[in-house]
């Protein structure tokens, strides 16, 4: 069954960071248990930032971001994809939008010239192959090279207890076994203005993306902060590796991000996926209310309707 969309339920944002454009796009959002989203804090702490349904679900976004400079077309992350069995599709409410979203922004699958994945859970690189009728899987993006750890990938192969069931081979073995995947053992710049850094916790060689030209910055910093509602040091996630590493990285995060006033990027907030961040009257960090933002590189604030 199709869903009727417009354009601001799928094109979630756009912004400026100098000579780059970012656009924002959705794959449909998902639903997840809110206790697991939330770790350790309360519920009746983080229901009055996101609220649960009846079955204790909270919903969240899938977003990818376009980078594009007029010579390059770059991706950071895929989304869910189309590779989920029934059950699982039914259990996250994944609903494979994306490639409609990029039809939407309008921009052609085929003119991607890079897509980094900043880990390989299956809700950030689902689309870097597309499942066909048939049973076979090719390039979503056939004439991109992509980009991830190669800790991720080793990883991923073990399929551990703990985690195993997040790392889907299909998203990713394909294109290692063409040569379409680099694998990166650190910090690296992908492209002039575009570069990754490891920020370690969620799991362990987890990348943030920065995007830097005319002197501004913005960080698509992954599940390190999955949310605007995980500003605070600890309201981290149950799925976090590495609960301690994960306080103790933001507060490396932190340390350039507010005071340089970085675009943050958030990879899991559909109704705000990105803003600056600001400390407030108690010290906590959050997203800086409109009229403060004033950035040079935040050109345009667009938000569609809520997600439903």
């Amino acid at each position: 069954m199709s869903l009727e969309l417009s354009a601001a339920d799928l094109v979630r944002g756009r912004a400026a960071v100098g000579d780059f454009e970012l656009t924002v796009l959705t794959d449909g959002g998902l639903v997840l248990d809110g206790g697991a989203m939330f770790g350790v804090i309360p519920k009746p702490l983080w229901e009055k930032r996101m609220a649960a349904d009846s079955l204790n679900r909270i919903s969240l976004g899938t977003n990818t971001v376009v980078v594009r400079d007029g010579k390059r077309t770059v991706v950071i992350e895929t989304g869910i994809g189309n590779k989920l069995t029934a059950k699982a599709r039914e259990l996250y409410q994944a609903k494979e939008l994306l490639p409609q979203a990029f039809a939407a922004a309008g921009i052609r699958l085929e003119e991607v010239d890079v897509v980094i994945n900043s880990h390989l859970h299956f809700d950030h690189c689902g689309w870097n192959t597309t499942l066909h009728a048939d049973g076979s899987v090719e390039p979503t993006f056939p004439n991109a090279q992509y980009y991830a750890h190669r800790g991720e990938v080793e990883h991923g192969r073990l399929q551990l207890e703990r985690d195993g069931v997040s790392y889907m081979a299909d998203n990713y073995e394909p294109l290692l076994a063409t040569g379409q995947m680099t694998l990166l053992d650190g910090p690296q710049e992908i492209l002039p203005g575009i570069s990754v850094d490891v920020y370690p916790g969620h799991t362990a060689q987890m990348m943030a993306v920065k995007v830097v030209s005319g002197g501004c910055t913005a960080c698509y910093i992954s599940d390190l902060i999955p949310t605007s509602a995980h500003l605070d040091l600890t309201w981290g996630m149950g799925y976090d590796l590495d609960p301690m590493r994960v306080i103790a990285e933001r507060k490396r995060f932190y340390a350039r991000a507010i005071p340089e006033q970085w675009l943050v990027l958030f990879t899991h907030d559909h109704k705000t996926p990105f803003g600056t961040i600001g400390l407030n009257e108690r010290g906590r960090p959050g997203v800086q209310p409109m009229p403060d933002f004033g950035l040079k590189h935040f050109q345009e604030w667009y938000q569609g309707s809520p997600h439903r």
